[in-house]
């Protein structure tokens, strides 16, 4: 009895001290986040080079869309820019481009002006309220008031116009699940530019319309 009870210490001991094995329990501690590092490096650079992509083809756009030839070109620059960003692309990727042209770079990314019934004129609210008697200037005379006063193309004469490139893709490495990110990256790049001739622009819209 005394024996076996040895026997099983001894055994024991053994076991304590066997360190085969470990490096495999350790491995599955550290192996998955180092393969979710190694794969977030991956997806960051390839995320990386594709904005990358993306802004030299929108700053080459830009500067072709300035010509004065380039409306009967637009229909083909856009298609340079969805085929040079589809060389780093996986096929399911969608490449929306959008152009919206102002009478000037200082409209840009600006609502349409809103006129209260007051002397003072703008409200300040940024809501067009048609119950407080507002009107607004259509300045890109769609009919409607628009937080964002451009008009859809490229304008005419010395218009100034941001062009706008979006590319939206699923990630490539299966990580995002186990980082908490989301499944798809979106990408966007914008350049602003003004047309030629620069000296044959057309007055600047101030129809004005009441507020719905």
């Amino acid at each position: 009895m005394i024996r076996r009870l040895a026997q099983s210490r001894a055994l024991l001991r053994r076991l304590a001290a066997d360190s085969s094995g470990a490096t495999l329990i350790e491995f599955a501690f550290v192996g998955p986040v180092l393969i979710l590092m190694i794969m977030g490096l991956f997806d960051i650079a390839h995320t990386q080079y594709t904005a990358s992509v993306l802004h030299g083809a929108m700053q080459k756009a830009g500067r072709d869309l300035t010509l004065e030839n380039a409306t009967s070109r637009e229909a083909n620059l856009d298609s340079r820019v969805r085929a040079q960003v589809a060389t780093v692309m996986p096929n399911s990727a969608t490449v929306t481009v959008e152009k919206l042209s102002h009478f000037d770079f200082s409209d840009i990314d600006q609502p349409e002006e809103i006129l209260g019934d007051d002397p003072t004129g703008n409200t300040g609210n940024g809501v067009c309220e048609g119950s407080k008697n507002e009107r607004y200037v259509d300045t890109n005379d769609n009919s409607r008031w628009d937080a964002d006063r451009g008009r859809d193309g490229i304008g005419g004469a010395r218009d100034a116009v941001i062009y706008t490139a979006r590319v939206s893709y699923p990630r490539l490495f299966p990580m995002y699940g186990l980082a908490g990110l989301s499944q798809n990256i979106t990408i966007e790049a914008s350049t602003v530019l003004r047309n030629q001739p620069f000296d044959e622009q057309n007055d600047r819209i101030t129809t004005e319309r009441d507020c719905p």
